[in-house]
């Protein structure tokens, strides 16, 4: 029996695939932008999109991760490097080959097409248990007791991201 769109499988398959598209469309955004402001932007899009499938994948934590650490602190940093770098450099960096576009497709499609057939291949079973039922409070325990450390160092990435962009900013646009 098919679950219908409006059961709670159905809504959850729904969003699931609204997450694969928002991952697409940023990484298409991020590779296909004529100013580096949007290819930074479609790169927060792709990764909240990544946070939002490790959530699915029954991750709460990784998904929380992926968005403190990629878009939290790396994508700042590439917009404060955008926003710092020169209009000269700026310009040079759209020059395009005509075969990069047909080629990546083609590679793209050979590798999608390989895991489709792996997938198709594989004997799936059903996860008998669900591991954590992704509560805030469960979340807090993991930071603090078995993920201490991991938590620790996420807070050494920010600031050393917090760091790097106020040198950069010190510097200016003009050395």
């Amino acid at each position: 029996m098919n679950p219908s769109l409006f059961s709670p499988e159905g809504l959850s398959g729904l969003l699931f695939l609204v997450m694969i598209a928002l991952t697409v469309a940023g990484a298409l955004l991020a590779t296909n932008a004529r100013r580096l402001i949007r290819a930074v932007a479609g790169l927060a899009l792709c990764f909240v999109g990544v946070a939002g499938i490790y959530y699915f994948l029954n991750s709460p934590f990784l998904a929380l991760m992926q968005i403190l650490i990629y878009v939290g602190a790396v994508c700042i940093t590439f917009v404060f490097a955008v926003m710092l770098a020169e209009p000269e450099e700026m310009q040079r960096v759209n020059k395009r080959n005509a075969l990069v576009g047909p080629l990546s497709i083609l590679v793209s499609g050979v590798m999608v097409w390989g895991l489709v057939a792996l997938a198709a291949m594989t004997s799936w079973q059903k996860s008998p248990v669900r591991l954590n039922d992704g509560s805030l409070e469960k979340l807090g325990e993991s930071l603090l007791g078995r993920y201490s450390m991991s938590f620790e160092m996420i807070s050494i990435v920010l600031l050393v991201a917090i760091i790097g962009s106020l040198v950069l900013a010190r510097a200016g646009r003009t050395k």
